[in-house]
């Protein structure tokens, strides 16, 4: 048996920027055309008036205040309201794949590896741009990485899910080495037209580098332990998929064929799942909550990792122990917990403890006790 370590991380961030007061402009410009639009339905009754948004809703509903995206002409447009990429053919190397490509380098870069280190690729992501071929394996193609790949989705908890089965197959020795890789263009399905969710997500990729600890040339995270569970629910759903266009009214515009939410009842649910979660994990690891240097949590909205912070450490943590980069990032569906944990763990030394946990649709929640060394 091996002890399988992170000893490098890498994080693409798109070029363009949102804001929110780009977002509101543009939400509340396609209200005016759709309250304009069915002006008489409304007047009559029969249709609600599309609300305006606004920066201070945004804010206090999410702690959101930007978000990075591949594109942001047709999101700011009133009359597109989503991401206008351009179609690339067969023979050119996939979006998603690009992504995932550059966030591979820069993990590769700080471990000190090369693709030749590596002997598996797991793509671990929230939606695929495809069915097939595994988007893990034209990045392993692009990378150069001999082995194997495979893809994998557990929504918002693909990145942490990703890094346990990669963590296991390092300790078991079927691999000595493994990138995780997680590509989020969360642009694509989110609703932009609901005013309810309209500033969630944003894109990004992540990947990190688990390897034997021995192997490490620099300072590590050994992975302690992971632990992963799942509950079915239907609060957070999305109902596209290639089937379709094989039902009555497939191809219709429907609000349920993007990212859809509950987000009471997620509150109300999700809440006390990731807190008793991860207070089992510690438990049975023999972790205190004192002991914990870090938390890098799921960022998905910051009233719920502000209660899932005072759950786990027992008082308010200090923005240093449980950093936040939603504010900057938005919600990046599995990737938010791996910027966290890349952006926010240079500073710790040999013997710090931290937890990486993530959580989303599913229910899903997983989590990844670490510890530095080096």
């Amino acid at each position: 048996m091996h002890i399988p370590a992170i000893t490098g991380s890498g994080v693409f961030t798109p070029e363009n920027v949102i804001t929110n007061a780009e977002l509101v402009t543009a939400f509340n410009g396609y209200a005016d055309l759709y309250n304009a639009e069915n002006a008489q339905a409304i007047a009559a009754g029969k249709m609600a008036a599309k609300e305006y948004s606004s920066e201070d809703f945004i804010v206090k509903a999410s702690g959101i205040y930007q978000r990075f995206v591949m594109d942001k002409s047709g999101v700011l447009d009133p009359t597109v309201m989503h991401p206008l990429l351009r179609q690339r053919s067969d023979e050119e190397p996939s979006v998603m794949a690009e992504m995932g490509v550059s966030a591979a380098n820069k993990a590769l870069d700080m471990a000190g590896k090369t693709a030749r280190d590596v002997g598996l690729v797991i793509c671990a992501a929230s939606n695929m741009e495809r069915a097939y071929p595994a988007l893990a394996i034209e990045i392993q193609e692009l990378l150069g990485v001999e082995g194997f790949a495979f893809d994998m989705n557990v929504a918002c908890s693909s990145a942490t899910f990703g890094i346990q089965a990669a963590a296991d197959m390092v300790r078991s020795g079927s691999v000595k080495s493994a990138l995780v890789i997680n590509p989020e263009i969360c642009s694509a399905h989110l609703e932009w037209r609901d005013r309810d969710c309209h500033f969630i997500f944003g894109d990004v990729a992540t990947a990190t580098l688990i390897e034997r600890r021995e192997a490490a040339k620099g300072p590590s995270f050994e992975i302690r332990s992971t632990r992963c569970a799942t509950q079915f629910s239907n609060n957070i759903r999305n109902n596209n998929g290639y089937l379709r266009r094989s039902r009555p009214a497939g191809m219709a515009d429907r609000r349920d064929m993007q990212f859809m939410q509950n987000g009471r009842k997620v509150f109300k649910e999700v809440l006390p799942l990731v807190s008793a979660h991860m207070a089992a994990h510690l438990g049975d690891a023999g972790v205190q909550s004192g002991d914990l240097k870090r938390l890098w949590l799921h960022q998905a909205n910051k009233t719920m990792n502000d209660f899932i912070g005072r759950k786990v450490l027992g008082r308010t943590p200090a923005p240093e122990e449980q950093p936040n980069i939603l504010q900057d990032y938005a919600n990046t569906s599995s990737a938010g917990s791996i910027i966290a944990f890349s952006k926010h763990s240079s500073d710790m030394v040999p013997g710090d403890l931290g937890i990486i946990c993530s959580f989303g649709a599913g229910y899903s929640v997983g989590s990844v006790l670490v510890e530095r060394h080096g």
